[in-house]
């Protein structure tokens, strides 16, 4: 066994020993195993890492495989006719070492002379298999290290193909839209185009309209001119024809008297010598009559005492009755009555009064009056936001008054006629209040008895048991400051009766002021207002909603029978008037026009539209008498402000 191992051994020996001497520069001491012998590598070292990092051999053949041997070199370089060179002068020229194999040899008679040949052995075949070990682990190493590698040449063509996909879908977005950007400038160019054409078309429609508007106003004021020249034709032909008739008529009628004249003159003689005969003779009777009762009398002194006691006492007694009720009458006026400073209410004059009225309007007017507009508010047009801020207080009013809480008190100003009384009344029905309405102008013509009547006016309006809002317009008349020149001292004490009377919160009145110039009012009276609610002048949507509303209330509904049997018995009915081609286009334009208008001024403009119409033969409201109207309106309106303008400069 011994002796087939050393043969083994020599063999392999002496095929290092061959291989060593070509790879005699990487010639190394390396140990394998733990032990007390170092071997030279017969094989070759192991290669160097390439600066890649894969081993040198390319071709995947493992650097343990022994290099083919001498002959097979020999018969290489013979068979090419190439002659070895010999650098080493020790080896021959075949370039075989016998150095190597005489080391070969001494190891191998150290081995056999030692007495551990067999731990040497063994040692020999360990170092044998680790070298293998080491060799198989490098060629794993070696096979992840090209595995690895050929991933890495993966990832980088996956990286490649992803950037230029990329790349390519840069390119393709940048040409989409650089495309879209053209097809939009085009599409921009395009719609400027027929933008502009469509401008020059409606310009070109606008001025044919105007012109055939212009030609049909034209045409239609010839017609109306020959119209009139006609109809004055014909008032003057049927005023001659009526002269000629009335002419003959009262010629015949002058031929009829003449004739009749002698026989009525002597009938009237006859009849009023009788006539005259009996009240004559009536006269005669009644006289004697008298002249015989006051000789009884004055013949007969106890007739003439009674007489006399009589017609004095019927004398007394009718003036101690006239004088009475008018006492005890206005004694019952002052406690029960309604106080002379108001001047409208929804109350009744007396306790007793107008509750038959009230609930009967209550019930006709109750859906009708929050369906006119459809806005709950009646014939009230305001603008949206001041109209839901009255809405807002008339629910918290009522809710104030449910709860029994303190009422407030508010304050309107702004120009006239912008439907300050009218909002007050609504503010009022809608929070079930009653309402009365005063005018701050009557508090001055009372003078001392003002006092006297603004504390009879507060005590009144206490006894309502539903709650009174106090409607007090043109407020500055004697709510002004103090300290003026020209208030009066009766005005001075007037005011302080109604600050003493409102200097703490009720909750029985809602004190509303109404007022042109809010900053005349005294300082303390401002103290006491709650809530402060500007009324300005409507706006066109405003004014466009006030003319549909009068245009229905003036026009519309003008001629039509109001329930009541003895007024449409005793009462003359109302022509109806036709309306003919007013559209809603006709109103906007109408209060476009109406600028600086207020409610009133609106309803004063429908007004005198009406009195037109029934100023006309027809009784026909058509626009172009709409616009006459309208445009004459206006011109008053500027000129009236005008006029306003130069008071004011010149004061």
């Amino acid at each position: 066994m011994a002796k087939t191992c050393a043969m083994g051994l020599i063999s392999a020996l002496a095929a290092a020993s061959a291989s060593s001497s070509l790879l005699s520069q990487t010639n190394q001491n390396v140990a394998f195993a733990d032990g007390p012998f170092n071997f030279p590598l017969f094989s070759s070292s192991s290669p160097s890492p390439s600066p890649s990092g894969s081993p040198q051999s390319s071709t995947g053949q493992l650097p343990s495989q022994p290099s083919a041997s001498p002959a097979s070199t020999t018969d290489k370089e013979g068979s090419g006719n190439v002659k070895a060179r010999n650098d080493n002068p020790r080896t021959s020229s075949a370039g075989f070492d016998p150095e190597a194999l005489e080391r070969g040899a001494k190891a191998l008679r150290e081995i056999s002379s030692s007495s551990n040949a067999k731990k040497a052995f063994e040692l020999m075949k360990k170092q044998e298999e680790t070298r293998q070990a080491e060799l198989a682990e490098r060629a794993a190493e070696f096979k992840a290290m090209q595995a690895q590698a050929e991933t890495e040449r993966q990832r980088v063509i996956y990286d490649e193909q992803k950037k230029l996909t990329q790349h390519q879908a840069q390119t393709k977005s940048q040409m989409a839209r650089y495309e879209d950007e053209l097809a939009r400038k085009r599409m921009q160019a395009e719609n400027e185009y027929q933008r502009a054409r469509n401008q020059e078309l409606v310009k070109l429609q606008e001025e044919s309209a105007i012109r055939q508007e212009q030609a049909r106003r034209a045409t239609e004021e010839q017609i109306q001119a020959q119209r009139r020249q006609t109809e004055r034709e014909k008032a003057e032909i049927e005023r001659e024809t009526i002269r000629v008739k009335a002419m003959a008529e009262a010629e015949g009628r002058a031929h009829e008297a003449k004739l009749a004249e002698e026989v009525n003159r002597r009938m009237l003689v006859d009849r009023a010598n009788a006539e005259r005969e009996k009240w004559v003779a009536a006269i005669n009777t009644t006289f004697d009559h008298i002249g015989g009762g006051l000789r009884a009398i004055l013949t007969d002194q106890n007739k003439l005492v009674v007489a006399v006691g009589g017609l004095t006492a019927l004398a007394a007694g009718i003036y101690t009755t006239r004088e009475g009720a008018r006492v005890i009458w206005g004694y019952v006026d002052r406690i029960l009555g309604q106080p002379s400073l108001i001047r409208e209410s929804s109350r009744g004059k007396y306790p007793w009064s107008g509750i038959f009225s009230r609930a009967m309007s209550s019930l006709r007017n109750g859906d009708k009056t929050s369906s006119k507009n459809g806005n709950g508010f009646g014939d009230v047009i305001l603008h949206p936001s001041l109209q839901k801020r009255i809405q807002q207080l008339s629910g918290a009013t009522a809710n104030t008054k449910a709860h029994q809480a303190p009422f407030r008190n508010m304050l309107f100003y702004g120009p006239p006629g912008t439907g300050k009384t009218m909002a007050a009344r609504e503010l009022a029905r809608k929070s079930g209040l009653d309402y009365a309405l005063m005018t701050g102008g009557d508090v001055a013509p009372l003078g001392p008895q003002a006092v006297t009547k603004i504390h009879q006016l507060f005590d009144w309006a206490k006894k309502s048991k539903r709650g009174l809002l106090l409607f007090i317009d043109e407020a500055d008349a004697f709510l002004c400051e103090r300290n003026k020149t020209y208030m009066s001292e009766a005005q001075r004490s007037a005011l302080n009766a109604l600050l003493f009377r409102t200097g703490d919160q009720s909750k029985d009145i809602v004190l509303a002021l109404a007022t042109n110039r809010p900053g005349d009012l005294d300082s303390a009276v401002a103290d006491r207002i709650d809530e402060v609610l500007e009324f300005p002048l409507p706006g066109e949507d405003e004014r466009f909603k006030l003319l549909k509303l009068y245009l229905d209330k003036y026009i519309a509904q003008a001629g039509s029978r109001k329930p009541g049997l003895l007024q449409n018995l005793f009462k003359k009915q109302q022509q109806k008037i036709e309306i003919k081609g007013l559209t809603d286009d006709i109103l906007r334009e109408a209060a476009a026009k109406t600028e600086g208008f207020s409610g009133r001024e609106i309803a004063k403009l429908m007004a005198s539209i009406q009195a037109a119409v029934y100023g006309s033969e027809n009784c026909v409201l058509d626009p172009s008498l709409f616009r006459e109207v309208v445009d004459y309106k206006v011109a008053e309106h500027q000129q009236r402000r005008k006029l306003a303008g130069s008071d004011g400069d010149r004061t």
